[in-house]
């Protein structure tokens, strides 16, 4: 879809769809579009009173535009209430507009916004909107119409055409997450997404090294081979790196990703009804490759690496087992205990090579475990740090972003359940605290090294629409990461030690 910007009056601009977004009132189309409602003779004002619209998020309200107005229809939307925070409501409302007027066979959509500084989320929220996964669809089931063109209109301002058109790029890239994590498994394997994040270095200019099955053994990822044992699809690690231009000694984040491109739980074998969504278990690796692919894009002041590790956990004669010992890149020996705690496994290999990169912070993604959606729900993810002061800057870039995370505890208590009579250390550790127990392996892995975990378990693959999010794949963790990298501060008095 192309997305573009106008300063031309709203009732005067040519569109299948207008969408007006309202802040919820007394009277919200009055102050979102009076201009707009006179020139509809008050058709706007009478069909908000006679839908009861009060400006409600989630709320619409559609009106034939009659000849009176350039657009042939008017999407009232529905913002909420103004005291909460703008950019994250305009962007929700303006996916609204976009899957509304898609839904209407609409081509060309018209999206009104009051504030220039809002122009990006809006771009973003109507790409997002517009996304759809039919790659598989045939006969009358594909859709035989899409929108193929969202303008973003604004009053004139400095920049708001460049803010449209980053918007509109990191909605793509967003995209382009979701339709790798709704790839059915048997045609994203790791070698098939090892050529994606190929050509994604290709077209971002991103440095890239990518390690087969023998180059994997020879770095020593013994956990990440462990996991791999029990299928017939090759492992894959995969470093990119990107490098911003003329910025000197730039701080350096590298970004970590789980990439189990399907899991059916090893040996300690999944239900069927737990499996059929386990293609999704990879959307780490695809919010780290996106991630920085969108850094290359904007330009960001930071460098930044993504490190994945790609491999399908499989049962077979060849299968890792409860009570396997194996030793790991970082050289601490791990006892198997559950063959389907193995995110943590090849996350751990991981965050060993990201530490040997000696980055100022770590930041991994991985849809690591039901206990999180337990404690969380199925639209929250769970963050875990060991510093202070980047993630707090990471909570505020997520709330910024419209991305809903909560801050979750190391109880250091939990740790001795880790520990094993017979390796260095369990990769299962009590009963209840799973997500902390998972956090709290995951740590061993790390060392000095400054940290954020993110589990996504529960929003990287939706069973329904929410939020600004589509049914299936979300690419949850991206619009918070390009926040992050854009506007992150790094305690320099920490890094110097």
């Amino acid at each position: 879809m192309k997305t573009a910007s106008t300063q031309a009056s709203p009732e005067k601009f040519a569109a299948d769809v207008l969408a007006v977004p309202c802040w919820e009132g007394d009277d919200p189309v009055g102050a979102a579009a009076a201009a707009l409602d006179k020139a509809m003779g008050g058709a706007l004002s009478t069909a908000a009173r006679s839908e009861r619209f009060r400006g409600k998020a989630g709320e619409s309200v559609v009106v034939h535009g009659a000849g009176r107005i350039a657009a042939g229809r008017v999407l009232l939307v529905g913002l909420g209430r103004k005291s909460r925070a703008e950019g994250p409501a305009l962007r929700r409302a303006a996916v609204r507009a976009a899957r509304a007027a898609q839904g209407k066979g609409a081509r060309t959509l018209g999206f009104v916004v009051a504030k220039p500084d809002l122009a990006r989320q809006a771009a973003e929220g109507l790409g997002l909107g517009a996304y759809r996964f039919d790659r598989y669809l045939t006969g009358d089931r594909r859709p035989t119409s899409s929108l193929e063109e969202a303008t973003v209109i604004v009053q004139k301002a400095a920049g708001v055409a460049k803010a449209v058109e980053a918007g509109a790029a990191v909605a793509v890239l967003v995209n382009r997450a979701r339709d790798l994590v709704n790839a059915p498994p048997n045609d994203l394997h790791p070698t098939a997404f090892a050529k994606e994040a190929s050509a994604l270095a290709r077209e971002h200019k991103l440095e890239i090294r990518i390690l087969d099955k023998k180059g994997v053994e020879k770095a020593g990822m013994k956990l990440l081979l462990a996991v791999n044992q029990g299928s017939v699809e090759e492992p894959r690690f995969i470093h990119m790196r990107y490098v911003p231009r003329g910025v000197k000694n730039p701080p350096r984040v590298v970004l970590v990703g789980k990439g189990i491109t399907f899991d059916s739980g090893g040996l300690c074998l999944k239900t069927a009804k737990s499996m059929i969504d386990m293609k999704c278990d990879m959307s780490g690796a695809a919010v780290s490759v996106l991630a920085i692919s969108a850094a290359a894009v904007l330009k960001v002041p930071v460098a930044v690496d993504a490190v994945v590790a790609l491999t399908e956990n499989m049962p077979s004669g060849n299968a890792y087992r409860p009570g396997d010992v194996f030793g790991s890149l970082d050289g601490k020996s791990v006892e198997i205990i559950n063959t389907d705690a193995e995110g943590r496994l090849v996350l751990a290999d991981a965050l060993a090579y990201a530490r040997s990169l000696q980055p100022d912070l770590i930041i991994d993604h991985a849809t690591l475990t039901g206990a999180c959606v337990v404690a969380l729900g199925s639209y929250t993810a769970g963050v875990f740090s060991n510093s202070e002061s980047d993630v707090r800057q990471y909570l505020r870039a997520a709330d910024e972003a419209g991305e809903d995370v909560w801050r979750m505890p190391i109880v250091e208590e939990l740790r001795d359940g880790l520990r094993s009579d017979v390796a260095d250390i369990k990769n299962v550790g009590e009963s209840y605290g799973g997500a902390i127990n998972a956090a709290l392996f995951l740590r061993e892995f790390v060392g000095d090294s400054r940290w954020i975990h993110v589990d996504i378990a529960g929003p990287a693959f939706a069973e329904r629409p929410f939020s600004q999010y589509p049914k299936g794949a979300t690419g949850f963790g991206i619009l918070a990461l390009v926040s992050f990298l854009s506007n992150w501060r790094p305690d320099r008095a920490r890094r110097s030690k």
